[in-house]
């Protein structure tokens, strides 16, 4: 087998549609594990970095080091089970963060990277937390799903219903108020139309 084969194998999991759905590109689906695993590990080394911070007095880097390291611990623990084999559990709530939607996901990744950046502002954290961010806003663009066609959104466009009664198209002309002048008929700024 071979070394992508391996590495598709360890990321895919079994008897789960795979991230993002069938409609998301390959990249999505194996980045976002990829950009995850790397991302908890940096948390957590990142994470010891500021706990280390205690040297210098610093609770507030100490707390937030801690809460960096149980975030990227987390991630590590939905991305990537396989290293936490020892642990029975850890297998069981993968599975179930996994069988609900993608926003889910996402929130929970952008809500943990959060507070460790506001309660100690510098790079290990901004970098650390960040990254776990990132994979947040990834499944976040996967949740949102694959983008429509040119003319399925013209066509979504122009049927816009108003109360839900009456189905009106729009024009180029269409304003909010019944007496606005067209852009074209408009003069310069600062000239009288009427002379």
């Amino acid at each position: 087998m071979s070394f992508t084969g391996k590495l598709a194998e360890l990321l895919a999991r079994p008897n789960q549609d795979p991230a993002g759905g069938p409609e998301a590109p390959w990249y999505l689906k194996y980045g976002s594990r990829v950009l995850g695993i790397v991302a908890a590990f940096f948390a957590i080394l990142f994470g010891l970095w500021n706990v280390l911070s205690i040297i210098g007095l610093s609770v507030s880097c100490l707390v937030a080091g801690i809460i960096q390291m149980l975030a990227g611990f987390v991630v590590m623990a939905l991305e990537a089970p396989f290293c936490f084999v020892c642990i029975e559990k850890v297998n069981d709530v993968s599975k179930m963060v996994d069988a609900k939607p993608m926003f889910f996901r996402a929130g929970l990744y952008c809500a943990m990277a959060v507070p460790p950046i506001f309660m100690c502002f510098g790079l290990a954290s901004l970098f650390g937390s960040g990254l776990i961010f990132a994979t947040g806003a990834v499944y976040g663009m996967m949740a949102l799903g694959k983008k429509a066609s040119a003319a399925d959104m013209r066509a979504a466009a122009a049927q816009t219903s108003y109360g839900g009664n009456a189905a009106s198209t729009t024009s180029d002309r269409a304003g909010i108020v019944s007496n606005a002048q067209p852009f074209s008929f408009t003069g310069a700024v600062g000239t009288d139309s009427n002379v």
